[in-house]
């Protein structure tokens, strides 16, 4: 009876109960936060991790543009059917270029986070365009217009020293070859050791099928290629986060 009489008395005094609140919440804050300063890092460390490429980052701008991570999430949970299903779940360190991240919260349509590879430039393209021609059930909207919108390159440079200002390791080399970068990954017939030095494991060619022109589809296709392909989970290891 003494401890509902106190519950009571705390539900009829505001002021009790604001306090009450505030130091559950202060107590909670403090347990979940207080451990991460102690910490050296928050994101486990793997290889292969780098900064995207310009084209991958032009892609990206497209996908955000076009609200793509709205139905399409990039966060695998570490739950057996979405392993099964997607692939390796999703490790903090691949969103760590990721500004902002893309995890998502719905999935309307898959999840994206290692589709890179899974599918053809060719295929990508046709589902573009059209969803249903590739995929009979999708309600995804066509894209169609992507194949005819140049992809704009010039201010690509700045975004990539906009980028180093809240932490991706971009250096002044890449800055300096960003727009080169951009145009000779979509071009097949392009020098691109010096890119593929700056961006290990870049896709290269022509994604949208037309290499006489360079367009925004060059540039989503280029990101979606990437996505999942950078990790090597041959020197992850679960139980430590790292080997």
């Amino acid at each position: 009876m003494a401890l509902m009489d106190k519950h009571a008395l705390l539900e009829r005094n505001a002021t009790l109960l604001l306090a009450g609140s505030l130091l559950v919440v202060t107590i909670g804050g403090i347990v979940e936060i207080a451990p991460l300063f102690y910490l050296q890092n928050t994101i486990e460390k793997v290889e292969g991790m780098r900064p995207y490429s310009p084209l991958e980052l032009a892609g990206r701008n497209i996908y955000i543009r076009e609200g793509c991570y709205v139905c399409h999430s990039q966060m695998i949970r570490p739950f057996r059917d979405e392993v099964e299903r997607y692939g390796h779940y999703s490790l903090a360190a691949e969103s760590m270029y990721d500004h902002p991240f893309q995890w998502g919260s719905k999935r309307t349509g898959p999840d994206l986070a290692r589709v890179g590879d899974r599918y053809s430039n060719a295929w990508h393209v046709q589902h573009l365009v059209e969803p249903r021609s590739v995929v009979p059930e999708s309600v995804m909207p066509s894209y169609a217009f992507l194949e005819d919108t140049p992809l704009e390159a010039k201010g690509i440079s700045a975004h990539l020293v906009a980028s180093t200002r809240v932490g991706v390791p971009y250096t002044q080399e890449m800055i300096d070859n960003a727009a080169a970068d951009l145009k000779a990954q979509a071009d097949p017939n392009a020098e691109t050791a010096g890119l593929e030095a700056r961006y290990p494991k870049a896709k290269l060619g022509d994604f949208d099928g037309n290499p006489a022109a360079l367009t925004e589809m060059d540039a989503l296709v280029a990101y979606l290629q990437v996505l999942g392909t950078l990790v090597d989970f041959s020197t992850y290891d679960e139980a430590a986060g790292y080997r």
